[in-house]
């Protein structure tokens, strides 16, 4: 009797303690199961590094990303887990949920073993131009093998959820947006200055774009570019005119102002616009008007639209990560963020809406600007590398052309010479391999066979691993040392697996998203699974990423 009460005290006892760890509550089926906002945003900066945020916060106003910091949830410790990390990869990763290896886009352009070319990741020839006459328009997500997010969301919805894809680089609005989406527009420069699509869409542009077109608002960017406040308060920067920036033909300096309307019969037309912080404007600008035209967020299923700013990107690029303009364009982009929030919040209502914001890629420091600060950093010529490449299986095989193609730091095979050898494939990998070890500013060498049959943890390692796809990559693999690129010596590039090209923003913000921060380690290929979990529709059918539950309001 006495051990029978002992034993029912401890029941009482467990069962007590259980209903204090797990309080008795309602279930809140858009909190345990779903959210169900009316619309998600997707926001995408090209070329945005994580320390941008942290670098320029003493600049930023209150509605723009110190809004979405202090009201969302920002994961500080975001990284990219392949190579190479380019635009086409990058926005097709933080759609599908998963690396290049699955979802088959290894580069904005590759080399074709099959076909014997380079294609272009979003390029299609069965599709014709709308909007415009030129081959720009003849653009589809054909090469991307996997869905999107906003896939998932169209097939779960029985296609009543819309998607819409806007972006100035046609492969930021069409890989993101997936294959089913309703449209996805991208900005034709050149003499047009026009928002265009494909038939793979649509065989004619809706009245608002057409109305948008016509508008006149490229033009009114064709404007002088100063900087955005007291040029001498930039002081996160370096200084103003300097050896290591691009410029624009026709001025003598890479000097602020600017003059746009003087400079674009020298650079491109109206896609001198794309290079400036008023590409990101007309970005923000054509997103307002198809939250309006679309009637984005109207009605009970989700909508998807996603948004991509490139100017960064091209920016980056012509001046690099530590340039007066690389500054100036981050500072006015907080202003475009307050615009397309403060818009959301009066078309779509706050708390309607779920907002996540992350990058491609990051960028690197000019490395002949890191080379005057003793960094260890430098340049890589490929073309020197393929004649002394050929020059040693000259002297140790009796066939020539053994290598078809070198490019995004991969070695592809010409087969059709190898087969007629007595030497496997395996042994010429491994023969490449330890020349290119000994090569100058050539840090790491992986062999398709390593690839195939191994699995790697450590960091470098496992980018190449993930960003190897069987079917589309080549035989060999370099990794360059880092800071060394194959590039101009002005400008930034990125493409490598180091921190200044992995580490980008991750925030989310707004219906079913708490407030909060987080130093664990995430990876881009989470994102779309988080997406899908707040929706409680499927994950993309190649997803290899996880949900970040910690961004959960509870």
């Amino acid at each position: 009797m006495k051990y029978y009460i002992q034993v029912l005290l401890l029941t009482f006892y467990f069962a007590a303690a259980n209903a204090q760890e797990t309080p008795n509550r309602s279930f809140d089926q858009e909190k345990d199961l779903y959210a169900t906002p009316k619309l998600v945003v997707g926001v995408v900066v090209d070329q945005m590094r994580y320390d941008y945020i942290t670098r320029f916060w003493n600049h930023y106003g209150d509605e723009g990303f110190k809004k979405l910091v202090s009201e969302g949830f920002n994961l500080r410790n975001n990284h990219f887990n392949y190579v190479p990390t380019y635009t086409g990869p990058g926005h097709a990763s933080v759609y599908t949920g998963a690396a290049p290896g699955t979802h088959g886009i290894i580069g904005n352009n590759w080399y074709n073993k099959f076909e014997k070319e380079y294609v272009y990741c979003v390029e299609d020839a069965s599709v014709e131009p709308v909007g415009t006459m030129d081959e720009a328009g003849k653009m589809s997500p054909h090469r991307l093998i996997t869905t999107t997010v906003a896939d998932e969301n169209r097939l779960h919805t029985q296609m009543r959820g819309k998607t819409i894809g806007i972006a100035l680089k046609d492969r930021g609005a069409v890989l993101p947006a997936g294959h089913s989406a309703n449209a996805a527009y991208w900005f034709h420069g050149k003499g047009e200055g026009k928002w265009i699509t494909s038939s793979f869409y649509t065989n004619q542009l809706p009245g608002w774009v057409k109305s948008f077109n016509s508008s006149g608002k490229a033009d009114s960017y064709l404007k002088p570019w100063t900087t955005l406040a007291n040029i001498d308060s930039y002081i996160e920067s370096g200084v103003d005119i300097n050896d290591f920036e691009g410029g624009f033909s026709g001025k003598a300096d890479t000097g602020f102002p600017y003059d746009l309307q003087a400079l674009k019969h020298q650079n491109g037309g109206y896609d001198i616009i794309k290079v400036t912080p008023y590409g990101n404007s007309l970005t923000t600008d054509f997103a307002i008007a198809a939250i309006d035209g679309e009637q984005l967020g109207k009605d009970n299923d989700t909508d998807f639209l996603t948004v991509s700013y490139s100017s960064t990107d091209y920016i980056g690029h012509n001046f690099g990560v530590n340039s007066k303009e690389i500054q100036d364009v981050y500072l006015r982009l907080d202003l475009e963020l307050a615009r397309l929030l403060k818009n959301l919040d009066e078309k779509v209502g706050k708390g309607n809406y779920t907002l996540f914001l992350t990058s491609d890629h990051g960028g690197v420091h000019v490395p002949a600007y890191l080379e005057t600060v003793n960094i260890p950093s430098g340049y890589f010529e490929f073309d020197e590398l393929k004649n002394d490449l050929n020059n040693f299986l000259k002297g140790k095989y009796p066939k020539e052309n053994l290598v078809e193609n070198i490019s995004n730091n991969q070695i592809f095979f010409n087969y059709d010479e190898v087969l007629k050898m007595d030497v496997s494939s395996e042994e010429l990998q491994q023969e490449i391999a330890h020349f290119l070890l000994q090569y100058d500013k050539i840090n790491r060498v992986f062999t398709r066979s390593q690839l195939q049959s191994s699995s790697y943890s450590e960091k470098i390692a496992s980018t190449v691993e993930n960003g190897f796809n069987q079917k589309r990559s080549g035989d060999v693999v370099m990794v360059l040392e880092p800071s060394v690129i194959s590039y101009s010596r002005t400008g930034s590039t990125h493409g490598s697996g180091n921190n200044y090209d992995t580490h980008a923003p991750l925030i989310f913000y707004g219906k079913g998203i708490k407030p909060g921060n987080s130093l664990e380690r995430t990876e881009i290929v989470d994102i779309a699974p988080t997406i899908s979990a707040l929706l409680g529709i499927p994950f993309p059918n190649g997803a290899t990423g996880r949900p970040l539950h910690m961004v959960f309001e509870k």
